[in-house]
């Protein structure tokens, strides 16, 4: 009988550990995914705003040494990401195999004139620095018109704005709900074991005394946790990097090394502060309290 109630004891408390164990890991695995998203939310972001594409186009009067040192300039301005010369015959063969059909042969001559394609830094890409951009090129004797979508460029800079917002909002309420699942889960396991607090507190076991093995274990199992979960992090990270690699996410290595130290630091400080706060409370608790 008494093996029974051991082997019975032993599995509730390996159950209790394991419910602590997979709350953290799952927990800290979604914080780690959010977290990830959030430090790629400005790549991606810049991804979107460096696709905006300004086209300058030339008078047929443009000197070859007037487009070359505009080819230059452009080079060697803060704003630009990437400047690309485009002849009017290379824009005529393009527009071709868009449409179908040769459009030069049936007008009988090539309408369009020579280019260059501009695509700019993404903290240049504002509906405001973008027509100011547009404007002083205009300026320019040799340039026929500068070209841009106005329109997709306000509306990619607010979706950039709106998605950020709300991806913060997220993040502070998913961290909230992780902070008090973990908590509930330790709690729970401390619970069962508020008897023995209050025998051990009754023979005169300080409150440090008491704390300290509580604290330890959990410390233990937010690790263990934490392992689990940075395990299942790097497995979609490696995913993503395999099957997405044009989003650049080991680009910087760096941020996602930070990410994985954050995860693991946030386990074993959320089950610390969780462990010393319940340990606490029924440590305060009068002997006839605990049974409620």
């Amino acid at each position: 009988m008494a093996n029974s109630f051991e082997n019975y004891q032993k599995r509730k408390l390996i159950s209790s550990y394991f419910s602590v164990v997979l709350s953290i890991a799952l927990v800290l695995f979604l914080l780690g995914i959010l977290g990830l998203l959030v430090l790629n939310t400005k790549k991606m972001a810049d991804r979107s705003k460096e696709q905006i594409t300004i086209s300058i186009f030339l008078k047929e009067t443009a000197k070859e040494v007037e487009v070359e040192q505009l080819q230059k300039t452009l080079a060697m301005s803060d704003y630009t990401k990437s400047a690309t010369y485009v002849s009017k015959e290379e824009a005529a063969e393009k527009h071709s195999q868009e449409i179908g059909e040769d459009f030069v042969d049936y007008l009988g001559y090539n309408p369009l004139k020579n280019s260059i394609d501009v695509r700019l830094n993404a903290d240049f890409v504002t509906s405001e620095k973008v027509a100011k951009i547009a404007t002083t090129l205009e300026e320019k004797s040799y340039v026929d018109e500068v070209s841009y979508d106005k329109v997709l460029v306000g509306i990619v800079v607010q979706s950039v704005e709106k998605i950020g917002f709300w991806i913060l909002v997220a993040s502070a309420i998913f961290t909230f709900i992780a902070v008090l699942l973990i908590n509930s889960s330790i709690r729970l396991s401390i619970y069962s074991k508020r008897f023995i607090i209050k025998t051990m507190q009754m023979v005169g076991a300080t409150k440090t005394f008491i704390r300290r093995p509580f604290i330890w274990q959990n410390i233990k199992l937010g690790m263990l946790g934490a392992l689990l979960a940075l395990l299942a992090i790097g497995g979609v990270i490696y995913y993503i990097h395999t099957n997405f690699q044009d989003l650049g996410l080991l680009e910087e290595p760096y941020i996602v090394a930070i990410l994985l130290v954050s995860v693991f630091v946030l386990g074993i400080l959320i089950s610390y502060v969780s462990t010393y706060f319940a340990t606490q409370r029924f440590l305060n608790l009068r002997t006839d309290e605990l049974y409620y």
